[in-house]
């Protein structure tokens, strides 16, 4: 059995992002050679966050994506996603992000997969999702970088 991703939106910008080289060329690396290997599922809501982007990326980005499951947000993932929020994990302004955990955790995904180090991929932020979730009897599932997930050469 697979191991299963959910691919949140800072990867998929990563992709085609000119700004950061390496980010960009370990992020396709690792999407066009090992990505497979994964169940790799994304949500409705990185759908949305690609839409609200202009083109020539969005387009792009929308491709990238199509091929990914998309899971839905649910009223109980709302609801753990406000649990976050109410606990001070999050701020209300990065409902967004508290959203994807929430989805990943609610569908019981191995790794949430992100380049966003100020609100997800933050050891601090991990360990009280952890807390959170395991008091509520929730899965908690890894936040990770794609790096972690590169094979070595």
């Amino acid at each position: 059995m697979k191991l299963s991703l959910y691919i949140e939106t800072s990867v998929i910008g990563a992709y085609l992002d000119n700004d950061e080289p390496f980010r960009r060329d370990l992020t396709i690396r690792w999407w066009e050679h090992e990505l497979s290997e994964y169940r790799a599922v994304s949500s409705v809501l990185v759908n949305r966050e690609i839409e609200r982007m202009q083109e020539p990326h969005r387009s792009g980005y929308l491709n990238l994506i199509r091929p990914l499951e998309q899971l839905e947000i649910t009223d109980e993932i709302s609801i753990l996603a406000e649990g976050y929020i109410e606990r001070g994990i999050f701020h209300r302004k990065y409902i967004a992000d508290a959203i994807h955990f929430a989805t990943a955790s609610f569908h019981k995904i191995d790794y949430l997969v992100t380049w966003n180090f100020g609100h997800l991929a933050n050891v601090r932020k991990q360990a009280r999702l952890r807390l959170f979730n395991t008091t509520a009897g929730f899965f908690s599932p890894s936040i990770i970088t794609p790096e972690f997930l590169v094979h070595s050469t």
